[in-house]
Formats: structure tokens, sequence, C-alpha cells
């Protein structure tokens, strides 16, 4: 697939909507899967014509399951840097946009897909929606998730989804404010637009300002934990567990 296929892109009016287009793979995150969502991300920033985005993904069972584990089983060590570099871009990206940014839940968020709705600006999900943290599960760090999880969960219950890697239901991310809504799966997609929209009526003087700040606050130490991750990530591949996890997953699927 090339970029354009990897994220199909729809205008509603104002309102862009990008969908993750890998569903046989549960929208799973590669090195160019990520770079067509920042192009894409890039391109509704800089589009006057765009109001706001939804970011959603093709399919039923997931949003985007983490990373490309095929891809990710196949690195070097000395591939690691550019290549979380580049995926971990998309989650910069997403805050970058001074308009507003949905993301509508459509299933499984993990991983690097946790991670994007983490810095998105507003979270819809649906009640088979789930969330979880896995990187510790396939022998690597949690580290970049960790960092932005602190902006939503207290210490004590980030280091528990750390290190253990379990998943969250729909209501359970609700009530620790991951998602700010759940709505039935058939309303979704028209309920994410809707708030989009509402979101987009607001003063955008205002909106730009306020989504700047919160960006300030995020970026402040984005580049120390990618810089921590990596550095985790190499000490695990130099070791060989996650090469090892990772195979051993892929053959069970």
């Amino acid at each position: 697939m090339n970029g354009a296929t990897l994220v199909l892109t729809e205008d509603r009016g104002e309102i862009r909507v990008l969908s993750l287009n890998r569903p046989a793979a549960l929208n799973a995150l590669s090195r160019a899967m990520a770079n067509a969502i920042v192009a894409a991300l890039r391109q509704a920033h800089s589009d006057p014509a765009v109001a706001a985005v939804v970011l959603t993904g093709v399919g039923e069972r997931a949003f985007c399951a983490g990373v490309d584990l095929k891809e990710a089983q196949a690195l070097t060590v000395a591939e690691v840097p550019a290549w979380f570099t580049e995926i971990s871009e998309c989650y910069r990206q997403i805050l970058l946009v001074d308009k507003p940014v949905v993301v509508a839940l459509n299933g499984v968020a993990a991983g690097g897909g946790y991670q994007m709705a983490l810095v998105a600006d507003w979270r819809i999900g649906h009640p088979r929606t789930r969330v979880t943290q896995p990187e510790i599960n396939a022998g690597l760090p949690s580290i970049m998730g960790a960092y932005l999880m602190r902006f939503y969960l207290p210490l004590s219950l980030n280091q528990e989804l750390s290190f253990s890697g379990r998943i969250l239901h729909a209501e359970e991310c609700r009530r620790l404010g991951l998602l700010n809504e759940i709505v039935p799966a058939l309303e979704l997609t028209e309920t994410a637009y809707a708030q989009a929209r509402a979101l987009a009526a607001k003063s955008r003087v205002a909106f730009v300002a306020t989504k700047a700040r919160f960006r300030e606050e995020v970026l402040a130490g984005f580049e120390s934990a990618r810089a921590a991750a990596i550095a985790g990530m190499q000490a695990a591949y130099a070791a060989g567990e996650p090469q090892r996890r990772m195979a051993e997953f892929l053959t069970k699927r």
C-alpha cells in the first residue's frame, strides 16, 4: 500500500476524516503508516478549508493494535532509533495540528494506537473499545506510553498499567478520563463528526491558544521520553527479548 491508501482521507464539509486502513492487520502502526499519518495531519493542519480532524480506523475490531510486530521483530539494534523516531512522530504531529483532533476508537487501541489517542483533543469510544499499554509483554520498556499517561493517571495506576500491560475496558476508561464519551457502536462516527463540528465552532483564536498551552506541557518532556524509550528499546533488542517474544506471538497467531 502507498501512503494514500494506508490513510484514507474524506471531507465531511469542513471536517477532515482520516481513517487508518490496514484492517487485516488491525491497523497496525508500521513505519509507512506512521509517515502517512504525519503527512495527512500536516495537510489537514495547513488546509484553510479544514476546521477539525476526526481520526479513526477501518473495520470493527481495532482503531490501531499497536506497532506492526512483523516489522518490529525484524529490527536490528542500530535500526531502532530511526524506526521509533518515525513511529512516534505521528504522536507529536497530532499535538502540532492547531485544530481540534477527535479520535473515534472503533475497537482496540493498543500501544502506539493508545498513545495516538492520548495526545488527541477528544476521545470517543463504544462499549467494545479496549485500550492497553502492552509493550512490557513484548519484552519492550513502556516509556513513551508511561510518559503520556502521566497527564491522565496517578503514578500508582500508571505503574500498574505499564508493568502489567493489562487491558482497560471502555467503562473503566471513561471513569479514569481516558475516554470523554462512550456511545453505541453504530453512533460512533456520527458522534465524532458532531463533536468535531462543536469544537470547530468555538472561538478559533481561543482554541488555538488553549491547545498551544496543552501542547507545550506535553512536548516539554517529549524528546526526553523519546530518547529514553529508544535507549531502553536498544538495550532490550541487544538482549534479544523482543525478537523472541514477538516471534512466539506471531507463530501462535
